[in-house]
């Protein structure tokens, strides 16, 4: 049962910075593109991931980023190092949530056209691309910054 002096320590905010307006970005991809649905002041990212068929992400590791996902629609699978640091293919299956870790490799790729839902730590630190399709380098802070045309 809460009593009034439980109130007493309710703390209080500044509302001034509170915003309801929905958000979006779209951010293009040679794979496809990506929905940034969370501002990037937050400390976390929230995107969809919209992987075109047979395309695939770059074989990457994060330094700083770990990363989670949700698939939506479609079929894709997760190419990714397991606890033996050897690569295996992992279809994502509805209702499920797949994480890496930092330091983990990993390289999403469509099956069919999908939609993947990722929520990850915020944009730090360099990715680290192995191996990309596209021959694009490793995305520094700079780097991501030109790729989403933030320059």
């Amino acid at each position: 049962m809460h009593t009034m002096d439980d109130q007493k320590t309710v703390p209080t905010f500044d509302s001034s910075s509170f915003s309801t307006e929905p958000y979006v970005k779209r951010v293009e991809k040679p794979w496809g593109y990506e929905l940034h649905w969370v501002r990037e002041d937050a400390p976390y990212i929230g995107k969809v991931l919209h992987i075109n068929a047979g395309a695939r992400l770059s074989l990457q590791l994060h330094d700083k980023k770990q990363e989670s996902w949700f698939i939506m629609s479609g079929r894709a699978a997760v190419i990714w190092e397991n606890s033996e640091g050897v690569l295996i293919e992992t279809e994502l299956l509805p209702g499920q949530g797949y994480s890496t870790k930092i330091g983990q490799k990993h390289r999403l790729k469509g099956i069919s056209d999908a939609n993947i839902l990722e929520v990850s730590t915020p944009e730090a630190g360099t990715t680290w691309r192995l191996e990309d399709d596209y021959d694009r380098p490793n995305e520094t802070p700079e780097q991501r910054k030109k790729e989403r045309g933030e320059e």
